[in-house]
């Protein structure tokens, strides 16, 4: 028997394979295409403390090896969430963690609070990568300070199991995954996207209305496996790795290299179930290379 099952903090999952914020929409959408609680979770797209109507278009521009996004957390806050959503997204027999995204810790906090009442959310995921208005508009994740002040804050009202999606955008990012460790987070999850920009030569214009934007799929997965490698040496709370994760392959590289547990994104939207075709392909590398529980090969890249 092949034992799929990963702990994080305080969540069971059946298995490892769990859905990226912002590319699978609330699991709903994907009904038709797969059993979604087969998944070992769903991290669904970021809610905030107040409706937004994200940026505007173009958004979303295809590149040679992933896609950029400048989405904008598009959503109709905390409050809908809880009243429209949240009943929809009980029938799954799985780990629905909900993304936490704003632009102040108070908004951060707001939603923590109001989500931590939902009792078959186990989890949040905090989306650090968020601008501060009160700080200019850098982002809480790219200073070790901010990231810490934002996850004490929200550590003090959420009780479940806190997530901490980490920005690549940043100089050393083992400081901030320590920080955020120190500051009370029960997991780490990285990479969010790098910062792109694309441009058409013919208008001799930005392809996206925000210039630059967030860089997803194939083209990150070497830098995501390298901050994934680094941050599991780094600290002690369990780590999620994404980051250009398409095949079953990716996946246990990703293992291999410390992460618990791993997040499928832009993959998503090429194949909906993907998802479950990484699953069985991880059972299946288990089965030939005669590895009972995959918690054997949680960092057992040998060098």
């Amino acid at each position: 028997m092949i034992d799929l099952a990963v702990k994080i903090d305080n969540l069971q999952l059946k298995n490892p394979v769990m859905t990226a914020s912002g590319t699978f929409g609330y699991g709903l959408e994907f009904d038709d295409f797969l059993d979604v609680s087969q998944l070992g979770g769903i991290v669904v797209k970021a809610t905030t403390s107040k409706h937004r109507e994200g940026n505007r278009y173009p958004r979303l521009a295809e590149t040679n090896m992933g896609m950029l996004n400048s989405v904008g957390l598009q959503n109709k806050g905390v409050d809908y969430f809880v009243k429209e959503t949240y009943p929809k997204l009980t029938k799954y027999n799985t780990n629905v963690i909900v993304n936490v995204s704003d632009s102040t810790i108070e908004g951060y906090v707001e939603v923590a609070e109001k989500i931590n009442e939902l009792e078959r959310i186990p989890g949040i995921e905090l989306n650090i990568s968020c601008p501060n208005v009160k700080e200019g508009g850098m982002a809480f994740g790219t200073s070790s300070q901010m990231a810490a002040s934002v996850v004490k804050a929200v550590r003090k009202a959420y009780k479940k199991t806190l997530i901490v999606k980490l920005s690549p955008n940043v100089t050393n990012i083992t400081e901030i995954a320590k920080a955020v460790e120190d500051a009370g987070a029960d997991s780490v999850s990285l990479i969010n996207t790098l910062l792109g920009m694309a441009i058409d030569a013919e208008k001799r214009r930005p392809v996206l209305s925000t210039v630059t934007g967030g860089l997803s799929g194939p083209a990150v997965k070497p830098i995501a496996l390298r901050m994934v490698y680094q941050v599991s040496k780094a600290v002690k709370i369990p780590v999620i790795g994404l980051g250009g994760i398409s095949s079953a392959t990716d996946a246990i590289e990703f293992i291999l290299a410390g992460a618990t547990a791993i997040q499928v994104g832009t993959a998503n939207f090429i194949d909906p179930a993907v998802t479950i075709k990484i699953i069985n392909g991880i059972a299946d590398y288990l089965q030939r290379h005669q590895i009972e529980n995959i918690t054997n090969l949680i960092g057992a890249l040998e060098i």
